[in-house]
């Protein structure tokens, strides 16, 4: 237990008292404390790559005419609603909406062969993004199994998880795919998402208790920090400790804090991922006068991917995004009124991601994967929507040092199911293990289970 305290002893009306500035547990997880995973992270670095992994999940399933595949030479029926734009890659369109990754596409991968057959949003979200391995748990615990659940340098989470209320939204999307995507199956409490807006192992491991007018002065704060930190270094408080032990000490005040601070960022790299205007127009909500329609509000995907690429720049291995509002049938968002609101968005948070990482010389560090639980029917319904749909799905790469400026498989003339040669779930998780992990040193590792090491060789990537 690490506490950091104020003199003052005053209890507030919740019985907290303001000397508890912080309080930090022994990240205990699954009964080992952070000192122990440290331990058993260094036994299993050899199979882990200095990558990380970011999913930007848009929950509801993308229509794949109106982002990645408009077939303008379909009937009218058919083909994109909004029409298309050209990209960077001769011959190649996108839809209208994606005029910002168009421009990016030279530094893209967009798959148009990826189905899973799966309709039904449960089943559909719980398949793809735990890459239908046997543990039943998403890649990210997967991964944390094998990497540990924190970075050992920074002590930041492997496996995190951000929602819109993660950068301060009011809500957490309708529905809530935090939720939906965020299961550590088999493997365990242990390996939950860390979610910063609250819940998990390592968030109530991680409890700060604090006074509201304290809570507001993070100078105080990080002061508190510093001070803890230079007397531990004179006063030689670790002495005799293993060097995990010593370790955990370190990281506890190292990059956790940093990475959720805004204060250092270039306003300009805030500017160029804010979607905050990007509303759903108020004549849209009153015609359609739903429960929980206002939480399908793209405004905070902008804060959520640059949290991601803070997170990622910190240590973190794996980290989902949520964008929620995509079942666009025509009950709550249909085509018609759901693609210059969401499309915009995600359009602008995923192209500024890119142009970040490559201003930071972190392309090749951080692939990008950009999908949902299903595709769209190709045939637009009565409501100005598309239905459930899952022969032909939408599925963007972006970096991670793999081949890029280019379109593998193609669909049909209606665009309603790959062509040739189809790709499905295991090779999308071949594709994000691959990158993650050492599969032939994974082969080697029996600490690691049969199911996870049998997982990442039973495919071939999409990309290599």
């Amino acid at each position: 237990m690490l506490r950091i305290f104020d003199r003052r002893r005053t209890a507030n009306c919740q019985g907290f008292h303001r000397r508890e500035l912080l309080r930090v547990g022994a990240l205990g997880l699954g009964g080992l404390s952070l000192p122990h995973w440290l331990a058993a992270r260094a036994t299993a670095d050899s199979a882990v790559r200095a990558k990380s992994v970011v999913v930007l999940f848009l929950g509801g399933g993308p229509p794949q005419h109106e982002t990645f595949d408009p077939k303008m030479s379909a009937p009218s029926a058919y083909r994109a609603m909004f029409g298309e734009i050209p990209t960077a890659l001769p011959g190649v369109t996108f839809g209208s909406h994606f005029q910002e990754l168009a421009k990016l596409a030279d530094r893209l991968s967009v798959v148009r062969c990826y189905r899973n057959g799966l309709t039904s949003h449960g089943p559909a979200t719980a398949t793809v993004i735990a890459g239908d391995n046997p543990t039943k748990a998403m890649l990210g615990s997967v991964y944390a199994r094998v990497a540990g659940s924190t970075n050992a340098q920074t002590g930041m989470p492997n496996n995190v998880i951000l929602g819109p209320a993660s950068v301060g939204a009011s809500f957490r999307g309708n529905p809530d795919y935090t939720q939906r995507l965020g299961s550590p199956g088999t493997l365990g409490p242990a390996y939950r998402p860390f979610d910063p807006s609250g819940g998990g192992e390592l968030k109530k491991n991680m409890e700060l208790r604090i006074d509201r007018r304290r809570l507001d002065d993070r100078r105080a704060l990080l002061t508190a920090l510093d001070q803890l930190k230079r007397r531990a270094e004179t006063e030689r408080v670790f002495v005799g400790a293993d060097r995990f032990r010593q370790q955990a000490f370190d990281v506890l005040l190292g990059g956790v804090t940093k990475a959720f601070e805004w204060e250092g960022e270039d306003p300009r790299v805030i500017a160029r991922y804010d979607t905050s205007d990007i509303k759903v127009p108020q004549a849209v909500l009153q015609k359609k006068n739903k429960p929980g329609f206002a939480e399908q509000s793209p405004e905070a995907l902008g804060k959520q991917m640059l949290l991601a690429r803070r997170l990622v720049q910190a240590g973190c291995g794996f980290v989902t995004v949520t964008s929620t509002g995509w079942d666009l049938h025509g009950n709550r968002f249909g085509v018609d009124d759901g693609m210059p609101v969401l499309g915009v968005a995600a359009d602008r948070a995923a192209a500024a991601f890119i142009e970040d990482l490559e201003r930071l010389g972190m392309s090749d560090d951080v692939l990008l994967v950009i999908t949902g639980e299903f595709g769209r029917t190709p045939k637009i319904n009565n409501k100005a929507g598309r239905d459930h749909w899952g022969r032909i799905c939408p599925l963007v790469f972006a970096g991670g040092g793999l081949p890029m400026g280019q379109v593998i498989g193609y669909s049909d003339r209606l665009g309603g199911a790959p062509a040739a040669d189809p790709v499905g779930v295991p090779e999308l998780s071949a594709t994000i293990l691959h990158t993650l992990l050492d599969a032939g040193r994974m082969r080697l590792n029996t600490d690691i289970p049969v199911e996870i090491r049998q997982t990442v060789d039973r495919a071939q990537p999409i990309l290599s």
